[in-house]
């Protein structure tokens, strides 16, 4: 923005950051947002039942966040706590491993009021891994606008770039808790499908990865992604085209995921993903 105006005039900003057992790199992500060229920012960190010395860290920041301490729930939990207690019209998302340029909420705020009729936006992001910058594959970038059928196979949407409307909960709900990992991928295609997520192509989100305690890290992605994929293909909110694109990639990920369950022996897993698959081939 080439200009700030009055704190009082602005949209207020919630950011919603939830962090378990991250102590090391908490304070790169709070200070990011501390830092930001934008002055009507509520940050609300909510800290999920940490056992290293998180609270110990946040003690530092004292006046400046808002502080929610739960038991350990899972990020679905912790985000959707942030999300009901804020108070901004605006919500942006950073998750604590990841860090924003200073701009970045303003870029976005911007955004937003010279496109009234946007729900929500993401900005392009810098990949760090294993503390080197790397370039995202092909298959990554980031599309603009109706991307429900591009985001059906991996989730094209990082939730520390996004920014949006707060109302968009209240039409699409809030972050499934029953979703260990990929309930990201889960809101974004209730989202998507008919809403469009556009794409600010200035890289402000600096997306961390390669540590060992990443939760995609440790869990089966596409188990959840099949699940979130039935889910909404039984809602009955898709068109037939979607629905048809839905099904296909569902097909995919059940036969891929159920003969991998096989081969590692887990067989009765393996033979109920891959009924699955004939189920929805029959469809």
């Amino acid at each position: 923005m080439d200009s700030i105006a009055a704190p009082d005039t602005l949209p207020q900003v919630s950011v919603i950051l939830p962090t378990y057992n991250r102590a090391r790199t908490l304070e790169t992500a709070i200070d990011s947002v501390l830092e930001q060229d934008y002055p009507n920012i509520e940050l609300i960190v909510i800290d999920d039942g940490s056992t290293d010395n998180t609270p110990q860290v946040l003690a530092g920041y004292n006046g400046r966040v808002t502080l929610i301490s739960q038991p350990n729930k899972g990020v679905s939990a912790a985000r959707n706590a942030g999300i009901k207690k804020s108070r901004g019209e605006l919500i942006a998302l950073l998750d604590s491993d990841d860090a924003w340029t200073s701009e970045k909420i303003s870029c976005q705020v911007e955004f937003f009021n010279s496109h009234p009729e946007a729900m929500i936006c993401q900005t392009e992001e810098i990949w760090i891994r294993n503390h080197r910058r790397v370039n995202p594959k092909a298959k990554h970038k980031k599309p603009s606008g109706m991307i429900f059928e591009p985001s059906l196979n991996l989730c094209l949407v990082s939730p520390s770039a996004v920014m949006m409307r707060k109302e968009l909960f209240e039409t699409k709900g809030l972050f499934d808790e029953t979703f260990t990992v990929c309930e990201d991928y889960d809101l974004w295609l209730r989202v998507s499908h008919d809403t469009p997520v556009f794409l600010i192509e200035k890289p402000c989100t600096i997306k961390h990865g390669g540590h060992p305690d990443q939760l995609s890290s440790r869990h089966s992605q596409d188990r959840y992604r099949i699940k979130s994929l039935i889910n909404i293909i039984e809602s009955g909110v898709l068109t037939p085209a979607q629905v048809a694109s839905a099904q296909k990639v569902l097909k995919e990920k059940c036969r891929i995921y159920g003969n991998g369950c096989i081969k590692r022996h887990r067989l009765e897993e393996g033979r109920f993903y891959l009924d699955l698959y004939e189920t929805y081939h029959r469809k």
